[in-house]
């Protein structure tokens, strides 16, 4: 059963979730022919003061 991981920023709508969700099943499926039913999509959202980039918080950056 593969089962991959994202982590990223919150901001995104439940629309664009659902797309990643999708897509990312869909190209685990492709590429090592995994059955749809086995695959697992977990979305990690973080707010921008516990995500950092270059030593300073993505709300430093302006993201």
């Amino acid at each position: 059963m593969p089962i991959v991981t994202v982590n990223m920023l919150e901001g995104r709508t439940d629309e664009q979730k659902a797309a990643l969700i999708k897509e990312v099943t869909d190209a685990i499926c492709h590429s090592i022919d995994a059955p749809i039913a086995s695959v697992r999509v977990i979305i990690n959202e973080m707010t921008n003061t516990q995500f950092g980039i270059g030593g300073k918080t993505a709300k430093e950056l302006g993201r």
